[in-house]
Formats: C-alpha cells, structure tokens, sequence
C-alpha cells in the first residue's frame, strides 16, 4: 500500500470488493495501484457528450448521474450512482468512441476511478477483478432490462414505487426535478402523484 492517506481513500472500494469475493494482500495492492481518488464538484462533467468515456467510476461519497439530453432539450436520466455504486458509458469506455451520454455530479461526490487500460491490467495480473467485473456488467444489463420493461409496461405509480426500492438512500436527497427525469414524467405530475400516494392508507402488515 502507498501509505496511509491511500489505504484510507481506498478502504471503501476494498470493503466493496471483501463483501464480494475477500481479496488478498497483492490483490489489494494493485486496487491501490490502479484506482485513483477524484472529487468532482456539484454540476461539473465527469464525462460530456462528445467526448469518450475514458474512465469506470466507483463512488464513494455523493452521487453521479447519467442522462441524455433530446433534441428537444428535455433531459432524460439513465441511472443514479450514489455510495457504492458503480457508473460509465460502457459502450464508449470499451469501444474508445465518443458517448452520446453526459455524466455529472448532483452533490460534491468523491470517486475511485480506473482507466480502461488499467482495467484490463487488472484483469491480466488477478484474474479474480475479470471475473468481479463480469457480474458487476451482468448485474447492470439485468438491471437495465427490468427498466425498459417498466418503461413499455408499468404505469407512473409503479416506476415511482421501484424507484424508491432501488433508491432508497436518494429519495429525500434528489430535487424532484432529477426524479421525475428519470421516471419519464414532468415534475408537476409526480408532486401530484406523491400527493395522491401520500393519502392512500397503507394495507396492515
């Protein structure tokens, strides 16, 4: 390890990593190696449109989101990252094209990010991160699934209620302006819908 300011700014991705699959002291030290600590301050660009997605982000404190901007300018939002949640254009980080997509900061948000070179170092010196990463793909592609399956066949209400099943730690920390984005509803409606939520009695567990 490269002393103790590193192993502290590096603890929170080697716990995720323990919970997964316990690493070893060489396994360790190349995660120290090969990850590097970034803060991005609130609205500022980890990654533009245009521009290619050099890095994979693990975030450690604040939280990222992903989002598209349409010809209309209306924002849509693919995905939230907050604490222990991992965010890229994957497309544009494997294929070194430019993204489509924008990447930025809703609060000031610390992350630990590897550069696609890295990350295939990574792979080759522990074959353990090839397979960690693997399940971390498959993982968001399931997730990505279930979303554009809500998105054809689930009303406003129930996209609302799976928002805050897979979100909890964000519903009292994101302005309604970036949760009704990523629902695909305008900001009026989902206050109108929060409102009617919010009388409905709840059904005795």
């Amino acid at each position: 390890m490269k002393g103790n300011q590193s192993e502290a700014s590096i603890q929170p991705l080697l716990d995720y990593f323990d919970r997964l699959i316990p690493l070893n002291r060489v396994e360790k030290e190349l995660i120290a190696e090969k990850f590097h600590p970034r803060l991005y301050r609130k609205r500022q660009y980890a990654l533009q449109e245009g521009d290619v997605c050099t890095q994979f982000y693990f975030v450690v404190r604040g939280c990222l989101r992903m989002y598209k901007v349409d010809d209309k300018g209306v924002t849509h939002i693919l995905q939230f990252a907050a604490e222990n949640y991992w965010i890229n254009d994957l497309g544009s980080f494997h294929s070194i094209k430019p993204s489509e997509l924008n990447i930025d900061a809703l609060e000031d948000t610390m992350v630990l990010q590897i550069s696609h070179k890295d990350l295939i170092e990574l792979y080759m010196q522990a074959p353990k991160f090839d397979r960690i990463f693997r399940v971390l793909v498959e993982n968001s592609f399931i997730r990505l699934q279930k979303r554009l399956l809500q998105n054809i066949s689930s009303t406003a209400e129930e996209r609302y209620q799976s928002f805050f099943e897979v979100y909890p730690h964000l519903s009292n920390r994101l302005p309604q302006v970036q949760i009704a984005a990523f629902l695909g509803i305008t900001p009026e409606f989902l206050s109108r819908l929060r409102k009617r939520l919010s009388k409905t009695p709840r059904a005795k567990s």
